[in-house]
């Protein structure tokens, strides 16, 4: 249940006011309607939208029955109501619940002696960001995908959900995950699992479960953020990334060795494929073997696109880095009708300007630095291309420059020192083979410089070197690179806006790679493999829902931040001792800190799963 708030306005006064009322959500095929269940009235004295989620949860509670688990700090204007609501719902029969024998009211205020010296605090546990997860995936409709589209018993439903939110909070194998849930984390009481019963083996189960029905969940979550958020998929990008295993994988055939973006190259790697949309959600993945190349990728998986993105039939912009980036995959793409935007490979160098009366365009990256941007074109090429040229990028290109010749200069110093040390290089022809590999070793830096080589007539054994740096002149090509389009569009800010989004997909990778821990992977079966990688893409579906909500609301932290703030709020068992001899045993989730509120709020999310669990039982 919730309550829906409707803006009327006064007819005699014109003045707009709020007016509530009690909803219910149910579904249709695929759709999710809601019925009105009573009209609320204005609801005086409840002004935050925690009171009144408050208010909805304690209407449904009493009407079936549950009393004991909001008996602690509900506020009077709630109190009065809930029970006033709940008590019309069941006499005018607006739903069809059990008869209750009495009118519902809410049971009053408990007062017990105890010792306090006997106050325990017990099986404290991280309860926040395993509650964030959760009510994200109920956003998402996740368990109702399971159960309804994959065929997931109720059970299985609730420990595939479990080990999603575990792995997103404390990414680590199955084997630890399990320790954590069952000594660290309250995840296994919020999805109905006993811990107990929680093992490697179960989340193993689990992990295959899910990638058994990758392409049902990932078509289904793909389309439901689209309509969550109304989002359009008008630009999509498409990059490879890799990640390196421990130990020898000699069972693996997905297991290679290849160029490790890790610079892992003692270590075999698995290559993967993702299409993702400009606002970070996940449209669609793949995993390859190790050694294919970024280049090859993108035909074998375009032909999946039009299934993943918008159902609109539009198709939308594809944007890739230069590593993906050849002249066959831009016809490929062509040939399929879709548009693409990228950097080029290689700089141009037979171009000329597109409009040479119109200005240099100036924008600024997010720390205000300048960049200039100007269409040009290259001949017998129908693409536009704009020439970027970065001040930021220009400075440390010639610092890395500076860095070599510092370098080089040391080696040089270095050689020419050896002539007079004992046991020195002082051959001739050794001297030469020295400086020939400093040369080979610095090609850049070896462009400014000139060296003399002099052997002492008198003294054959005798060398002396000398070495002058030439003038270097600033380079105008430092810090240029060229954006490479299919589009008609003709503006500059326009084409720098929709590649600059391009850090998004940066983003995606950082966080699957580092928060997410897609590397190293230790299994050593390719089943087991390409499941632990999907279910963190899973869990990078979870994350960016509650990101992007987030940056919407101006809250941009990264998902570590957020995990950490987050796991400031506990779940805690205390028992205490009564005068009676009676034990009273209350579990609670603490309070959130003011940051985590902050967090709940923009989300609009319950802090709570629960307000007070409270048993009371005879002392042994």
């Amino acid at each position: 249940m919730f309550i829906k708030t409707i803006v009327k306005t006064d007819k005699k006064s014109g003045k707009r006011y709020d007016y509530y009322r009690l909803c219910e959500g149910y579904r249709i095929d695929d759709k999710v309607r809601h019925r009105t269940i009573i009209s609320m009235g204005k609801l005086e004295g409840l002004d935050s939208k925690e009171d009144k989620k408050f208010l909805a949860d304690l209407i449904e509670s009493l009407i079936k029955g549950d009393r004991q688990l909001f008996s602690f700090e509900v506020k009077p204007e709630i109190e009065k109501y809930a029970s006033l609501f709940a008590n019309r719902i069941i006499n005018e029969k607006l739903l069809d619940i059990k008869p209750q024998a009495e009118p519902i009211a809410l049971p009053e205020a408990s007062f017990e002696n105890i010792d306090i010296n006997s106050i325990k605090h017990e099986e404290v546990r991280e309860i926040g960001s395993e509650w964030l997860c959760k009510q994200a995936m109920e956003q998402l409709n996740f368990k109702e995908l399971l159960t309804n589209n994959c065929g997931f018993s109720d059970s299985a439903a609730n420990l595939s959900l479990a080990h999603i939110a575990s792995r997103a909070v404390y990414p680590a194998s199955e084997n630890k995950t399990a320790q954590w849930m069952k000594e660290n984390s309250a995840v296994a009481g919020l999805f109905n699992q006993p811990i107990d019963k929680i093992n490697r083996f179960k989340l193993y189960t689990a992990s295959n479960n899910l990638y058994n029905k990758k392409d049902v969940i990932e078509k289904q979550l793909s389309t439901k953020t689209n309509e969550l958020f109304d989002i359009q998929d008008k630009i999509i990008f498409y990059d490879l990334t890799n990640t390196y295993f421990e130990g020898r994988k000699a069972g693996s055939d997905l297991a290679k060795f290849g160029r490790s973006k890790e610079k892992r190259s003692d270590a075999k790697i698995v290559a993967m494929a993702a299409v993702i949309n400009a606002e970070g959600f996940l449209k669609y993945s793949r995993i390859y073997q190790g050694n294919i190349s970024d280049c090859k990728t993108l035909g074998k998986t375009i032909e999946d696109l039009a299934i993943h993105t918008s159902s609109t039939g539009r198709k939308p912009i594809v944007v890739m880095d230069a590593g993906i980036m050849t002249d066959e995959n831009t016809v490929m793409l062509k040939d399929k009708g879709y548009d693409y935007i990228c950097v080029t490979r290689t700089k141009l160098k037979n171009y000329k300007q597109v409009n040479i009366e119109k200005n240099d365009t100036i924008v600024f990256d997010k720390k205000d630095n300048p960049i200039t941007l100007k269409l040009v074109e290259k001949q017998e090429c129908s693409d536009t291309y704009m020439y970027v040229r970065s001040q930021q990028k220009a400075i440390k290109e010639a610092s890395m420059n500076d860095h070599f010749s510092q370098r080089y200069e040391q080696d040089i110093e270095h050689i020419k020192s050896a002539l007079n040390k004992k046991g020195g290089t002082k051959k001739l022809e050794k001297v030469w083979e020295r400086i020939g590999r400093l040369k080979e070793r610095y090609p850049t830096a070896n462009k400014h410089y000139s060296i003399t080589v002099t052997p002492d007539q008198e003294n054959k054994n005798a060398i002396d070197i000398k070495w002058v740096k030439n003038t270097v002149k600033p380079k105008e090509s430092e810090g240029v690179y060229f954006i490479r389009t299919s589009l008609n569009n003709k503006e500059e800010e326009t084409l720098w806006t929709i590649y600059n989004t391009l850090t998004e997909i940066e983003a995606t990778f950082r966080i699957l790679k580092t928060d997410l821990a897609l590397r190293p992977v230790f299994h050593k079966y390719d089943d087991n493999i390409e499941s632990h990688l999907f279910l963190g893409l899973i869990a990078y579906q979870i994350v960016a829902t509650i990101r992007y909500q987030l940056k919407l609301k101006g809250i941009r932290h990264d998902w570590r931040n957020i995990v950490r703030i987050m796991n400031t709020q506990k779940e805690v068992i205390s028992t205490m001792k009564c005068k009676s001899g009676k034990i009273i045993m209350i579990k609670k989730c603490s309070t959130p800190t003011v940051e985590a509120k902050q967090i709940y709020d923009a989300l609009g999310y319950n802090y709570n799963p629960y307000f007070m669990k409270k048993s009371v039982v005879p002392e042994k």
